[in-house]
């Protein structure tokens, strides 16, 4: 099954890619909740979440975090909240939110408005941030 995201993944489409390893891909969030909004995918082509095996299971939410940990490091912000929907698109994802108030976390809020630049800058201190 071919997705959106499976494109991404083949740089069929460009993303702002903050990091990847042989099973997962993270990149920020074109349509963000707030700045740093990063999505964590495994680059196997799996539905839904609870469908992956359980070593990719595992595996992705271990990913996330270290996605996660750098996102503090760079996005100020209170903490960074994991969601997982799965009705965007039909492969298996996390959301990574940088979140100051709950309002971060709601995804029929407006959405944060960001040019090209601001997410090539951001998505490079993130990049650098999990190398780190």
């Amino acid at each position: 099954m071919e997705t959106i995201f499976t494109k991404i993944i083949n740089q069929e489409i460009p993303s702002y890619k903050i990091a990847e390893n042989d099973s997962f891909y993270a990149f920020l969030d074109i349509n963000p909740n707030a700045k740093g909004h990063t999505l964590v995918i495994p680059k196997k082509p799996i539905d839904k979440l609870f469908d992956l095996d359980e070593e990719t299971y595992a595996d992705l939410f271990s990913y996330a975090r270290k996605i996660a940990q750098a996102i503090e490091k760079v996005v100020p912000c209170n903490r960074v909240g994991l969601s997982v929907i799965g009705l965007e698109v039909p492969h298996a994802h996390v959301h990574l939110i940088p979140l100051n108030s709950m309002n971060d976390a709601n995804f029929a809020a407006p959405k944060e408005k960001m040019t090209s630049e601001e997410f090539i800058t951001l998505a490079n201190k993130i990049a650098e941030a999990v190398e780190n």
